[in-house]
């Protein structure tokens, strides 16, 4: 029999027992969802990440203070290190020291929650420079206006607040002209910013901002900042400007050791680098757990096929009895075991392409989020690839069974 009569019959033979085949299939199919799922997921959760991270821009410089977390328990002392001063900020401020600098924006993390009359609300609250998050992040308010330098000169008590921020103080009722209490300190409301969603590292919506010199003199009470966010020129060697930064820090700090510095410096194009690798590793790791699915899905189509053997003995001597080869029914029997892999890989991919663009689909419409879809190739061809080994592996066992039977055995069998 060619094998084109072969695989007609081998069809013919998964169809008369299709509950028995669908539930084989159904392993097969879950590993292949698991396996492309995880990649489509993996590469656009990877995508959005990283064009949150990269929307501050490749030329973009943070300056912290301490020492560089190196564990969870380093970045509560990184938060509350006292190292990064005004001095610091008029160092880094002379073409001298750091050359190719645009701005030096100084940061202070101020925590508690917002309130007015009776509403409260835990907003993400931070100090900042006027023009910091229309500069870098190209949002500005929607109503009112931002804060002036002559605000952080004076320490004005002033702000600007998140869409949410002023929907859940304010309800629709106007915030303009308002003041609003953080930390006991009342600050009047000067801006509304645009209902923007996740920009970068952190929700727009969910803001409330201030000179940071009111956040750093009259909140918190304290002569250092919280972070250096600096922007260099589009031309600037990113590593030199890096390096002429923690130069000019350990001058200003009496610092001749790099190992005992007390502050550290990341670059974006760090941060990017490192996303990417650790999305990748959990990724591959999720793959490898996921690929477990098809070796238990393998293990239930040999179980099958050896089930099928038993049952179709009689069938087995007819055919060596009218020529059949060994040949021919060890064929017969791995065709079968290919085609419930294949029809698996192509049912668990078109599942898992589907689940996926979903995902992708309600992340942009019901979050707002920048979440794009992806057909994993790899992943498609990793998964089929897969599917198909194992249909050879797990099919091989029971198809030699099958081949071996004694013709005039086979056909006694009861």
């Amino acid at each position: 029999m060619n094998i084109t009569g072969t695989i007609k019959t081998s069809l013919r033979a998964l169809r008369a027992h299709l509950g028995r085949s669908l539930l084989t299939i159904l392993g097969i199919v879950i590993g292949i969802v698991a396996i492309v799922l995880v990649i489509s997921l993996g590469e656009g959760a990877q995508d959005l990440i990283l064009n949150q991270v990269e929307s501050i821009g490749a030329n973009s410089i943070i300056v912290r203070p301490g020492r560089e977390p190196s564990g969870p328990s380093d970045v509560a002392e990184s938060i509350l290190a006292d190292s990064l001063k005004m001095r610091d900020v008029e160092a880094l401020n002379k073409p001298v020291n750091v050359p190719g600098v645009i701005s030096i924006e100084p940061a202070m993390l101020v925590p508690g929650s917002v309130s007015y009359k009776d509403n409260l609300y835990r907003a993400t609250v931070f100090g900042w420079t006027p023009n910091a998050l229309g500069e870098i992040f190209n949002v500005y308010p929607e109503e009112g206006s931002p804060f002036t330098e002559d605000d952080v000169r004076q320490q004005a008590k002033v702000i600007v607040i998140g869409s949410k921020v002023k929907q859940e103080l304010f309800g629709d009722s106007d915030a303009l002209g308002e003041f609003i209490s953080v930390r006991g300190q009342k600050l009047q409301v000067v801006g509304i910013l645009p209902a923007s969603g996740q920009v970068s590292l952190f929700n727009v919506d969910e803001v409330a901002i201030m000179p940071y010199t009111t956040a750093q003199k009259s909140l918190l009470g304290v002569n250092y900042f919280h972070e250096l966010f600096i922007r260099t020129q589009s031309d600037a060697d990113v590593d030199q400007v890096s390096e002429d930064i923690k130069a000019t820090l350990r001058e200003t700090h009496g610092i001749t050791d790099p190992a005992k510095d007390d502050f550290f410096v990341v670059a974006q194009k760090d941060i990017v680098e490192r996303v990417s690798t650790i999305t990748q590793v959990l990724t591959i790791f999720l793959v490898a757990i996921a690929s477990i699915s098809l070796v238990v899905g393998g293990i239930g189509i040999m179980n099958i096929m050896l089930v099928s053997v038993t049952e179709r003995t009689q069938e087995i001597g007819l055919r060596k009895a009218l020529g059949a080869t060994n040949k021919n029914i060890l064929t017969k029997f791995l065709i079968e075991s290919l085609i419930l892999t294949a029809l698996g890989g192509i049912g668990g991919t078109t599942i898992a392409i589907v689940l996926s663009a979903l995902v992708s689909t309600i992340a942009q419409t019901q979050f707002n989020l920048d979440w794009p879809f992806h057909l994993p190739i790899f992943g498609i061809v990793l998964g089929v690839g897969v599917a198909t080994a194992i249909g050879l592996i797990f099919g091989i066992y029971p198809a030699r069974k099958a081949a071996q039977k004694d013709p005039i055995e086979a056909l006694r069998f009861e």
